[in-house]
């Protein structure tokens, strides 16, 4: 059976062709147990491999990760943060007609944090802020820009037009003045740190509540240090919430435009999502009503 497209032009996967993938560039893996492994995740499909690795392949072109800049920085930033993340161990290319290259990764266990339903919310607070604390603590001297680490401002229309599409889904009205804070609020002396830049549910996993890894790095490079304050609110209900901004010590002006992220991406998701990933909109959803339930306190 095929996997369930969420894409309009989306490559045609299932467990024939993985197993067909992996016998010609990987036989010595030939044998090993394959299952298809239902994430959240709208970029890839995967497929566990045995005991030890995942298979990512890309679910359109625009999801095929920049294989040098992963290969060459994936290990320098895992030496400097406290959990572990996902690293390529192998690349593939295309082949019996699906057209991207995809990777395998060594599995990492853990589960998804349930939102809403975290077990231990505050420590999971504190795992996030030293996350992103030592993210925004590395060199960044010849790392690539994350392109969500632009200013605000250069999604402000496309932003507008996504929050009034929505009119009626969500209170566009409220969200309007929400982005309309986060957009005039400046970036200030802040320089560009190292972003995850996606820090939603389905890059986490826990381990009894706490943080124990950080997947999906494929959007990762620098830019401002805000973008990923919006875990704060994908992940995080107001009390722990609160915990996290005081740990990650962050300014006012940070937090804002935080929130505007948290807003921007959240109503692009639920836009595009709404009939395709209904965990995906779900998500959106939330994130949204968590932005304006903290903006109107």
């Amino acid at each position: 059976m095929d996997v369930r497209k969420l894409h309009p032009d989306e490559a045609d996967i299932d467990e024939a062709l993985v197993r067909a993938l992996v016998a010609d560039r990987f036989p010595r893996w030939a044998g090993l147990p394959l299952r298809h492994v239902d994430s959240h995740g709208t970029s890839n499909v995967l497929f566990r491999l045995g005991d030890e690795y995942v298979i990512r392949l890309p679910r359109v072109r625009g999801a095929v990760p920049d294989k040098k800049s992963l290969s060459t920085w994936m290990p320098f930033l895992a030496a400097r943060l406290p959990v572990a993340v996902s690293e390529p161990v192998a690349e593939g290319g295309p082949g019996h007609g699906y057209p991207h290259p995809w990777a395998v990764h060594r599995w990492l266990p853990g589960a998804v944090p349930v939102v809403g339903s975290l077990q231990k919310p505050e420590a999971l607070a504190d795992d996030l802020a030293a996350f992103v604390a030592a993210l925004r603590r590395i060199d960044t001297a010849g790392a690539p820009e994350a392109y969500r680490g632009r200013p605000l401002a250069e999604r402000d229309a496309d932003t507008r037009a996504v929050l009034e599409r929505l009119s009626g889904a969500i209170d566009s009205g409220a969200a309007l003045a929400v982005w309309d804070a986060a957009v005039r609020t400046p970036r200030g002396p802040h320089p560009d740190v190292w972003l995850h830049a996606d820090l939603q549910p389905g890059n986490l996993l826990v381990d009894d509540g706490r943080l124990s890894a950080v997947i999906d790095f494929e959007c990762m490079g620098t830019g401002d240090p805000a973008v990923d304050l919006i875990v704060a609110w994908y992940v995080l209900d107001a009390g722990p919430r609160r915990r996290f901004r005081e740990a990650v010590a962050i300014d006012a002006d940070a937090w804002e435009r935080g929130r505007g992220w948290a807003l921007t991406i959240a109503a692009h998701e639920l836009a595009y999502y709404r009939e395709s990933n209904p965990f995906m909109a779900r998500t959106a959803e939330r994130v949204i009503g968590e932005v304006l339930a903290e903006r109107g306190d």
